[in-house]
């Protein structure tokens, strides 16, 4: 690619960036003077009042986090981030900076460095998250994600309503989530999850060749960035409401473990964006490089 092709490249993307956020933040004002406005109609204040948004559950819930909750919530966060960023350097490669093989030749695979690396830290988001699940079920945790009421979809609705008109709903995530968590985070855990897994496989070589008729390449690959989009959204919210709604107390539920207003979880939390940011910026073709040469061998 021409250095004049390279500018004019990222010139669009600034553009189209800003056109976005301008975008995202005209839509936001939309939604958020429409949820006022609904909170005025007589009718829909009962609703609210009726279903002020708890989570009904058929199962006793468990209250607080323990330790392992918040290490896995740390390292899905991590693993998600790095996944991202080899994931959009992977597809804004325009020159590949080396490959990655097996010592053993003999298999033929011949990777990509930032594919290489992506393939390597899904295998580890895969195993977090699966460990994440069997502690959930054998803890009996479970409850707090998966909705076990009919009756949780309308209190779901009333806090969307409540949160897009910037008064927050009563809530002590400790106790238990409220309804539109519970289905969020259940959404993500249980099918957002999954599906990124299933084709982002299809989407590598460890895909068998004889299952290639069970989901179609192309198919796979339209559905997998914008599925990673999901999770970037998600993720963007998730840390806002967090922030937004009781910020030391409800980093201290995710990062210390207790009920407090102590600093430990904000202290922590720090901890985690600068450790998550180096090791983001720290892609690079020289780590990347050094990185893939430890499990085979590179070629430029």
């Amino acid at each position: 690619m021409s250095t004049g092709s390279a500018t004019g490249a990222r010139t669009r993307s600034r553009r189209n960036l800003i056109l976005l956020v301008a975008g995202a933040v005209i839509a936001a004002g939309i939604v958020v003077g429409i949820a006022v406005a609904l909170r005025t109609v007589p009718a829909v204040a009962d609703f609210i009042e009726t279903y002020p948004g708890g989570a009904p559950s058929a199962v006793p819930v468990q209250e607080g986090f323990p330790a392992w909750v918040s290490w896995q919530h740390f390292l899905n966060f991590f693993l998600l981030a790095m996944l991202v960023r080899t994931g959009l350097v992977s597809r804004g490669e325009t020159r590949p900076m080396g490959y990655w093989s097996p010592r053993n030749r003999r298999s033929g695979l011949r990777l990509r460095l930032p594919v290489f690396a992506h393939l390597t830290l899904d295998v580890l988001w895969i195993a977090n998250g699966l460990l994440y699940i069997v502690l959930l079920f054998a803890t009996g945790r479970w409850s707090r994600l998966v909705p076990t009421d009919w009756e949780g979809i309308p209190h779901a609705v009333s806090v969307g309503l409540q949160y897009a008109s910037l008064q927050w709903p009563t809530e002590s995530s400790w106790v238990h989530y409220n309804a539109l968590q519970q289905m969020t985070y259940f959404l993500v855990v249980f099918v957002l999850a999954p599906a990124s897994f299933v084709t982002g496989l299809r989407l590598s070589p460890m895909w068998p060749k004889s299952a290639a008729n069970l989901l179609p390449l192309e198919r796979a690959r339209k559905v997998h960035f914008p599925l990673m989009i999901a999770f970037v959204l998600f993720v963007v919210g998730h840390v806002a409401l967090v922030l937004l709604t009781g910020a030391v107390r409800n980093l201290n539920h995710m990062f210390a473990g207790t009920d407090g207003e102590g600093w430990t979880g904000v202290i922590m939390f720090g901890v985690a964006l600068v450790v998550t940011a180096g090791a983001v910026l720290a892609i690079r073709p020289m780590v990347l490089r050094t990185w893939a040469g430890l499990f085979g061998s590179v070629t430029r």
